[in-house]
């Protein structure tokens, strides 16, 4: 499926991880895609690391991390692994804040989060990590903070404006996009119920204000619980949840350029729950709930001149 300028977006499978899990840790170093924690067949937060050797295609074990997590958000910035917050063994809502430095196999620990939360969104820009939304338990987190790896402090941003729980967020261009979710009762109608949205709100961090997309230029789809990353210049949605029974396949991309949205190609697998990273030209979906617990590796790839 073309998107324009003469690219393509296709699929592609990776061989699947040693363990099923939902709401893992993913990070990409030196070759090797590295899972972390999770929630098991189980349901409860798992200590088990793994990576995959990109080159090879083979899986290999980690050292466990230091305490049991899920949905704990984490980048990669000079071969160290920041994994922010996540769900406890207790599964309550974390603020701490770990280092993996995979030649050396080790943790530490470093200045916790100002807001405890799990299942947040997470991103580099400068020497800054910023870290947005996520849950506790059912509950929307509307913060946004941003931890500055040289003074090793933590700073406060303008919060979400609405109460989506499992909205998707990602960033391109200078701004910050949150997407979907499931809108939450406010203040103003407190007897609504939770009902998925395709809602699009935007963050110039030049300026540090949010910005609602108007109507037209919100998602074909309503879903929550699903993927979003940048892709060559496109705001990309996968999978999730929707008024469907089931999980959904399906995946659109917004182009900046072009200011509209766009069918892709449906993901081999359909899922939510997933974990998700951007390695390049690729946005890996990494296990999630299809009909149980998966250990489904998938990526949406760019392609130039296709």
């Amino acid at each position: 499926m073309a998107a324009g300028g003469g690219r393509a977006f296709a699929w592609q499978v990776f061989p699947p991880m040693p363990t099923c899990r939902v709401y893992g840790t993913v990070a990409h170093q030196d070759g090797h895609l590295l899972v972390l924690g999770g929630c098991g067949r189980a349901g409860l937060p798992l200590d088990t690391a793994e990576t995959l050797d990109m080159a090879s295609h083979t899986w290999l074990a980690l050292a466990p991390l230091p305490t049991a997590r899920a949905g704990a958000a984490a980048v990669v910035l000079d071969g160290v692994v920041y994994a922010l917050g996540g769900m406890g063994p207790d599964t309550a809502p974390q603020a701490q804040v770990l280092s993996y430095e995979p030649r050396r196999d080790c943790w530490l620990s470093l200045p916790s989060m100002p807001t405890p939360c799990y299942g947040a969104s997470t991103f580099l820009h400068g020497n800054k990590i910023y870290v947005l939304g996520g849950r506790q338990g059912k509950l929307p987190v509307t913060a946004f903070e941003a931890f500055d790896l040289e003074t090793r402090t933590w700073t406060r941003h303008p919060s979400l404006p609405s109460r989506r729980a499992f909205a998707g967020c990602a960033m391109a261009e200078g701004s910050v996009f949150s997407l979907g979710g499931l809108q939450q009762p406010g203040p103003h109608n407190f007897y609504s119920r939770p009902h998925f949205v395709n809602t699009v709100e935007m963050f110039d961090l030049e300026h540090g204000s949010w910005t609602k997309l108007p109507r037209s230029l919100r998602m074909r789809d309503k879903r929550a619980d699903f993927v979003v990353g940048s892709l060559g210049g496109n705001i990309v949605a996968i999978g999730g949840l929707g008024n469907q029974p089931c999980p959904l396949a399906s995946v659109e991309s917004f182009s900046l350029a072009r200011r509209r949205w766009e069918a892709l190609p449906a993901m081999p697998t359909a899922r939510c729950s997933c974990s998700s990273l951007q390695a390049g030209p690729r946005l890996f979906v990494i296990g999630g709930v299809a009909q149980g617990p998966s250990q489904a590796v998938e990526a949406l790839c760019l392609r130039d001149g296709v």
